[in-house]
């Protein structure tokens, strides 16, 4: 596949690295943290971003400018879906008052969008330009208001159909999101109890026959940042995987590190807060036996590590 360089890299601060650079992985590599890493990194493709978080300021949407709050206007982005960029133009001209971010996704059966904006309201001129939108845009939502809606967006975890919810976490890219998923499998290894915290809509949940737990999607609804399993809690598991967001898994990791689990899967989107997590479960004994970088945010200083501990 011909990867198509981006015409706005470097007035666009959507991208950090130019992906059709020579150098784009040693680039990208130089920013990992100091870890002994077990295995090469995983490489997402250029174009294959099934979501992305674009803005609106003042009529002009976009991505931000680099280090700004200016936005560059963009009706196309080499590094998205062709599904994404067929309706980007259409997006791109409704009528933006205020300021807010909107979420893009491609879903199994539909585009679904998400508007997260201070404004809370939308005037009829917005509403009537959002009904004119091409029929694959099945769902609109401001805020918690729904603007249109034709039917529920899907997302498909290998056999099982899941209903999105609006604004939930979505792995950026289908690819990757498959690769993380069968090392999953592959380190549960049959395993019959096995926890899957912050588990979101259920990308391992449901291919590990796993209790979920989570504040929203598919699992027990516990919000684990302020209330942990506990390491007595965990008793009844033989493996956890983690997969929280940006802020890490700190007061989980402490509770795990008390526990008896012989085996940890944690997947992380920050490698910051990932090596204070592993310092965390290695104070417990634990040993990190598998770390291996994947090149998810394609273009940008972002990597996911998927690694596992074992006590």
């Amino acid at each position: 596949m011909e990867i198509k360089k981006c015409p706005l890299f470097g007035k666009c601060g959507g991208c950090k690295y130019d992906f059709t650079s020579a150098d784009y992985k040693s680039a990208k590599l130089s920013v990992l943290p100091k870890i002994q890493f077990t295995d090469d990194a995983i490489w997402g493709m250029p174009g294959s971003r099934r979501r992305a978080d674009f803005a609106f300021v003042d009529g002009h949407f976009g991505f931000f400018k680099p280090q700004s709050k200016d936005i560059v206007d963009v009706k196309d982005c080499p590094n998205v879906v062709s599904e994404i960029n067929a309706i980007l133009k259409n997006v791109a001209a409704l009528p933006w008052r205020g300021s807010g971010s909107v979420l893009i996704t491609k879903c199994e059966n539909g585009i679904d969008i998400c508007v997260n904006s201070d404004v809370p309201y939308f005037g009829a001129d917005f509403r009537n330009a959002v009904e004119k939108l091409p029929p694959q845009i099945i769902r609109f939502t401001w805020n918690d208001s729904i603007i249109r809606k034709y039917t529920n967006p899907e997302i498909r975890f290998n056999d099982k159909i899941v209903e999105y919810p609006s604004n939930a976490f979505l792995q950026p890219t289908a690819e990757t999101e498959q690769a993380l998923r069968d090392m999953v499998i592959k380190y549960v290894n049959g395993a019959k109890k096995v926890a899957d915290l912050f588990c979101g809509i259920g990308n391992f949940t449901f291919a590990t026959n796993a209790t979920g737990f989570d504040i929203v999607g598919n699992g027990i609804k516990r919000d684990l940042f302020k209330k942990p399993l506990t390491a007595a809690n965990l008793k009844q598991y033989e493996v956890v995987i983690m997969d929280p967001p940006r802020a890490g898994a700190e007061k989980q990791s402490r509770e795990i590190a008390k526990s008896d689990i012989k085996r940890i899967i944690y997947v992380s989107c920050n490698p910051n807060t990932f090596v204070r997590d592993a310092r965390i479960l290695e104070s417990g004994g634990y040993k990190m036996i598998t770390a291996i970088p994947v090149d998810q945010f394609v273009g940008s200083m972002h990597w996911e590590i998927f690694s596992v501990f074992e006590k």
